[in-house]
């Protein structure tokens, strides 16, 4: 049975780079609503809306995302009468909520599955808020963590069914709403996310390393506490001194994707060189790469380290384990749910570089003797996250919503 399927995100494809050509492919009607533009995916019908004007400094902090929230469901709720108006009801609703944009979704569609992707609910306590030594706990910022789920608590009573990509982040959302979301990972293409013996990545001066090359590397959308950037530059100076064959690779820009900025105006890249000087003839800064780039640099790591406060999980973590990287990651709960400690990977302290120093050093230094840990991380993604496997689920979940 031929399904007309709505996709929701404002920066499409985002989550459903794989599910929404995957359902087009298969001869359902999928459209796509969203912010952005210049972007297509085949068989699939693009619907853009404007970009709401954003909250002033006028508006409550603790209010200014449920505001703009707002303004993003009033829009995407403008796209759906239209939809309704030309006969274009979609069978199923398929939408990310973290901008708001399906919150009206219900009172235009009241009748029609609504499968939202439930990827992070906020929280003072016990996840990101102060975990990290260079964010430290505010009261302000525990309030305001609570004042922003409203659009998020709205979002999941009223669809129908959630999914969330780690078990850790279901667990995040409230009880007993959190009954409704089903754990499926966004799927690994671990086809092309492969260890290559081959492989081989150019600096930028010029100099080509390879598998031979003792490489290890640091990978973020962008620098930042957050993914544990502070810590992992306070570790560098002893890991360099102990290892001084090792040359050092970070990928990410210099943007703040998530909680704040540095404090003196620099961005934390320039803060924490300012903080600890580095030899930059041995330590590389790409800034973000090419995605065939940054997987010929995952093939060429001698160690991967990963990094993060409890909070969403990287898809550059798995794909590291993808790629047959040897891995230290930081013992924290979305990372535990995927590296155990001695088995697929190590696992160090995320606020604690001497720790992660150590570690890195030691197993640089016996790396010939845990090429096991490197072949039972990519097992790990083959058994669990593997893309044919993750895709088979989503489809399957959204085709029972809309039967």
């Amino acid at each position: 049975m031929k399904l007309r399927i709505l996709f929701v995100h404002q920066n499409m494809p985002a989550q459903y780079r794989h599910l929404a050509p995957a359902l087009a492919a298969a001869g359902h009607e999928v459209m796509f609503v969203t912010q952005r533009t210049g972007v297509s995916i085949p068989g699939v019908r693009t619907v853009t809306y404007p970009r709401p004007r954003a909250a002033d400094e006028k508006t409550h902090h603790y209010v200014r995302l449920y505001e703009n929230s707002v303004r993003a469901g009033q829009e995407v709720a403008r796209v759906m009468l239209d939809l309704q108006r030309q006969a274009l009801t979609p069978d199923v609703i398929v939408a990310h909520p973290g901008w708001g944009e399906v919150l009206f979704a219900k009172d235009i569609f009241p009748d029609i599955p609504l499968l939202n992707y439930c990827e992070f609910y906020y929280s003072g306590r016990g996840a990101d808020i102060g975990f990290s030594q260079d964010e430290p706990t505010t009261l302000d910022a525990m309030l305001r963590a609570r004042a922003r789920t409203a659009h998020l608590l709205l979002s999941l009573q009223w669809c129908d069914a959630g999914v969330s990509p780690t078990h850790w982040q279901k667990s995040r959302h409230p009880y007993p709403l959190r009954e409704k979301i089903e754990v499926i990972f966004d799927g690994i293409d671990t086809a092309a996310v492969r260890p290559d013996p081959d492989a081989r990545f150019e600096l930028p001066g010029g100099r080509v390393l390879t598998g031979e090359d003792e490489v290890l590397t640091y990978v973020a959308r962008n620098l930042e506490p957050y993914r544990g950037f502070p810590s992992f530059i306070r570790a560098l100076p002893r890991i360099l001194e102990a290892r001084p064959n090792a040359t050092v690779v970070v990928v990410g820009g210099d943007e703040a994707s998530y909680g704040k900025g540095a404090p003196d105006g620099k961005n934390w890249r320039e803060h924490m060189l300012d903080e600890v000087p580095l030899d930059l003839s041995r330590v590389h800064f790409t800034g973000k790469l090419p995605y065939n780039r940054y997987l010929s640099l995952l093939q060429v790591s001698s160690l991967h380290i990963y990094l993060t406060v409890p909070f969403v999980l990287s898809w550059s973590c798995l794909e590291a384990m993808s790629a047959g990287c040897l891995m230290l990651g930081s013992a924290t709960p979305p990372v535990e749910e995927v590296i155990a400690h001695g088995e697929n990977g190590w696992l160090c302290d995320f606020n604690d570089p001497a720790d992660i120093a150590d570690k890195a050093v030691a197993m640089l230094a016996d790396r010939a003797s845990l090429q096991h840990l490197r072949q039972r991380a990519r097992e790990t993604v083959l058994e669990r996250y593997e893309l044919k496997d993750c895709l088979a689920r989503q489809k399957a979940k959204v085709l029972a919503m809309a039967s």
